[in-house]
């Protein structure tokens, strides 16, 4: 069964946990949903899947390359220890993928998608990058070099994924020695919070155990509540937007660069980091936790009514997208896939509503702060 189609099955699973966590909350009196930001971030999600389509042939496609012409060893694909070495060591490359995502500005423009929520939610597990292909790859080729096969290899990357899924909530609190190995709610919401004490921790997938060996472990602290988001906050509904967003604060600050040098390193330096020059010449305030607000357009009823209507529509075409996929001409895959990122994109303007910016980049103006972390 094609991967995509995995995720068309699970895709029920998904929205009726986010259906369970909704009314737990309302119950709690602790609601943690908003229908603009959750729909944005399951679209993300979409619009992941759909790029996937199109990525998956070149990234899968190195990796079994890599393994026919480079493999040490010839590993078994029946082995229930080559099943388990491989998750624990895909694991582990996923923590250093997931660390440079952070502290590399090019990584980060990729990565940000998934921060971008300033609501802390199981749909914000869904909200995922389009542009992650890139360079994330170049992180499991030493698995294929060691002889994982590539049916294995795409097996574990999946499994390490889909356990990610359920430590994206505030519905769950701490779990005792479980957190002391493991990925948790706990451990992932100290990960998505821009308080300084937690900013680029807990870089984990399923063990949590590489940030205590590398230093990058931080524990929740009740004194220090968690804000959720990113210090260059998105302010916009708008899913192509926030794909491109930190890429285009990027390439505006290496243009403006004098030094060749720095045109350069501004992709490379970590998150946040802009030439003196720049700086100067374009000064951005500095981050202030205290003036975090979140981005919240009002939507009237209508405006509600209509963007859902849509967004159920999207996710029927969707699912038919991604499981017909292997069958699609190019062209029909093309044609599919704008027209479901043109629908994400119209959904996201009936989120913002008469209170839009006048473009996205004044979005991105409008937040006032550096697209750092």
């Amino acid at each position: 069964m094609e991967g995509a189609q995995v995720i068309v099955l699970a895709t029920p699973v998904f929205l009726l946990l986010i259906a369970i966590e909704y009314a737990v909350g309302i119950v709690r009196g602790r609601n943690t949903y908003r229908l603009n930001d959750a729909m944005n971030s399951i679209g993300l999600g979409i619009m992941s899947q759909l790029a996937g389509v199109f990525t998956k042939l070149m990234t899968v496609g190195i990796y079994t390359v890599v393994h026919q012409q480079a493999a040490l060893w010839q590993l078994p694909a029946d082995a229930w220890w080559v099943w388990g070495g491989a998750l624990i060591l895909y694991d582990f490359f996923y923590y250093w993928n997931h660390r440079l995502g952070h502290e590399s500005a090019l990584f980060w423009a990729a990565h940000v998608v998934h921060h971008q929520s300033e609501d802390y939610n199981l749909s914000t597990a869904l909200r995922q990058t389009s542009t992650g292909w890139i360079g994330s790859w170049i992180f499991y080729l030493p698995m294929a070099v060691l002889g994982v096969p590539p049916l294995v290899f795409a097996v574990v990357a999946l499994i390490d994924l889909l356990y990610q899924y359920w430590v994206h909530t505030q519905q769950i609190g701490r779990l005792g020695g479980f957190d002391r190995v493991f990925c948790s709610p706990s451990n992932h919401r100290v990960h998505h919070a821009v308080n300084d004490k937690y900013i680029d921790k807990n870089y984990g997938g399923i063990l949590i155990l590489w940030d205590r060996l590398f230093g990058t472990f931080e524990e929740e602290d009740d004194r220090d509540p968690c804000v959720y988001g990113t210090r260059g906050p998105l302010r916009s509904w708008n899913p192509v937007w926030a794909n491109l967003q930190v890429y285009w604060e990027l390439a505006k600050d290496s243009w403006h660069a004098e030094r060749w040098a720095d045109k350069l390193l501004v992709w490379i330096k970590p998150p946040g980091w802009r030439p003196a020059d720049v700086a100067a010449r374009y000064p951005k305030p500095a981050f202030d936790i205290a003036q975090v607000t979140r981005y919240d357009p009002p939507m009237s009823r209508g405006a509600q009514g209509a963007a859902v209507v849509l967004f159920v529509l999207l996710l029927g075409a969707t699912s038919w997208f991604l499981w017909t996929a292997h069958t699609l001409s190019f062209g029909a895959l093309t044609g599919s896939a704008l027209g479901i990122v043109a629908g994400l994109w119209a959904v996201g303007l009936i989120s913002t509503g008469a209170s839009a910016p006048a473009s996205a980049s004044q979005a991105s103006a409008a937040a006032g702060v550096s697209t750092g972390r």
